[in-house]
């Protein structure tokens, strides 16, 4: 049985206490134990990295930027290893792992060492005084991350964190310890000084105390609206700074002049990938009524055409939802949503794949007759499931699509140039795709408004939430 523990000043280290038992999402089997920190091993590594740190800080931004290129390139060679982990966390499939969400972090770091050297100032002048500002790093900063991406959560926050001049530790969920744990290890064999970046495994009771420790400066959190509330009460005794990246509810608009094919595609992608667990996921499709029919058949045919099973085989679709209780949860969702009145149009079941009887699958599931006041339409369900929703007018699907308390994605499909800028000006979200979904390369931020949460993580806006101006005022 494989033991999984923290890395602590360029080694692991056990606490030698509580376990937690790893499963793999698309067996249910029992794949390691994951050891949880204590609060002496947190105390141990925020000392390490506030030392790790003076030094780091110190050191040119070229030589910062040289063994962030480093790391980077350790961790594309990685690609194909750290994908295998990444389907063991979560049980998706390897073809997304492998093509995207782990090449994401590695194209973190190298967009991040690249842009090291650019943390400039400004310069003032005044009647006889000069004036500068520069931009200089928190200190510790700390990241907790949800367990949909653990391979691009822990590098979307540690690299722009590590870029500009902070050391940084990772708590990764407890459910996906896996590909973070490895990633950590990747970049201090690349070279990144011991120390810089650690991490603490367990659950919310390391988590809670991270957000307490007054040595951490900062804390960025991946997860769930309720999670993020209590985050910002636990930081504020000490004033952490805080980024909140949290559910969402997003639209995808399809209007009459769309091209069906796009439209039909997009749809899918942005409901069914990772098996719909994703916090930018369009799970409300608003359908102008001239269309709506035909796009619903195609729809719901392409789902139940779809091929469940092995994450690892190449002619699968869709993989394993994270655990027995969340697969639990989302078929409670889909049954109050009949409840409320909305019909399966295909789907709605688990799934037992032939030699996976005992994983956490669910049909991709479409929901139609679907209305805005119901709980599946309103509320996050985190799973393959897809709610319908028609409308006549721009002007009500902009009112409906932004009748909701988060405000993280949303989406349009038009061929309508005019349109398309119009509407996406209205919606309310951090981030909207025209004629595409999801789409979010390293120079792009990605992050939402309302209950959706603050800040952003990629680009430039991420590297500035990692550091403070400080003004500098000369009489000459």
């Amino acid at each position: 049985m494989q033991h999984i523990n923290s890395f602590i000043n360029g080694e692991f280290v056990s606490s030698g206490k509580r376990q937690i038992e790893k499963i793999y999402p698309a067996t249910g089997e029992i794949i390691a134990m994951v050891d949880c920190a204590s609060p002496e091993m947190l105390d141990q590594a925020v000392a390490v990295a506030a030392r790790a740190q003076k030094d780091w800080a110190a050191t040119s931004s070229q030589d910062r930027s040289r063994i962030l290129h480093k790391v980077a390139a350790a961790l594309h060679d990685a690609n194909e290893e750290l994908s295998r982990l990444e389907v063991q966390d979560v049980g998706k499939l390897y073809s997304e792992a492998v093509t995207g969400d782990v090449p994401s972090g590695a194209d973190a770091y190298e967009y991040f060492a690249n842009l090291t050297a650019t943390m400039t100032g400004t310069s003032h002048q005044w009647d006889g005084a000069l004036g500068y500002t520069r931009r200089v790093p928190l200190g510790v900063c700390a990241g907790i991350g949800a367990w949909n991406y653990p391979a691009q959560i822990a590098c979307w926050k540690s690299a722009p964190a590590l870029a500009a001049g902070n050391a940084f530790i990772l708590k990764p969920s407890e459910e996906t310890p896996l590909v973070a744990q490895r990633i950590v290890e990747i970049a201090h064999e690349a070279g990144l000084p011991k120390g810089l970046l650690q991490i603490l495994q367990g659950d919310h009771e390391i988590g809670a105390a991270m957000c307490a420790h007054p040595g951490i400066a900062k804390i960025s959190l991946t997860g769930g609206v309720d999670t993020g509330k209590l985050i910002l009460k636990q930081a504020a005794d000490s004033l952490k700074k805080v980024t909140l990246e949290l559910g969402g509810k997003a639209p995808l608009v399809i209007f009459d002049d769309a091209d069906f094919e796009l439209a039909v595609q997009t749809a899918m992608d942005a409901n069914f990938y990772t098996a719909g667990e994703v916090c930018s996921n369009a799970t409300r499709v608003f359908i102008q009524e001239g269309i709506a029919e035909k796009v619903i058949a195609e729809m719901v045919k392409r789902a139940a055409e779809m091929r469940i099973g092995d994450p690892m085989s190449d002619d699968v679709q869709m993989g394993a939802i994270i655990s027995a209780q969340h697969q639990k949860r989302v078929l409670d969702y889909i049954q109050i949503g009949v409840e409320e009145g909305a019909v399966i149009a295909t789907g709605g079941k688990a799934a037992h794949p032939q030699g996976f009887e005992n994983g956490f699958f669910i049909e991709p599931t479409i929901m139609t007759h679907c209305h805005d006041d119901m709980r599946i339409v309103k509320e996050e369900i985190f799973g393959p499931v897809m709610s319908v929703l028609t409308f006549k007018t721009e002007e009500e699907a902009i009112a409906r699509a932004n009748q909701t308390e988060f405000g993280l994605g949303a989406g349009l499909i038009t061929s309508d140039l005019s349109r398309a800028h119009r509407v996406a000006d209205a919606l309310e979200a951090g981030n909207v795709w025209i004629n595409s979904y999801n789409l979010i390369p390293p120079d792009w931020p990605f992050g939402g408004i309302k209950q959706s949460g603050f800040g952003r993580e990629s680009s430039h806006y991420a590297i500035e939430a990692y550091s403070e101006v400080k003004a500098v005022y000369i009489q000459l």
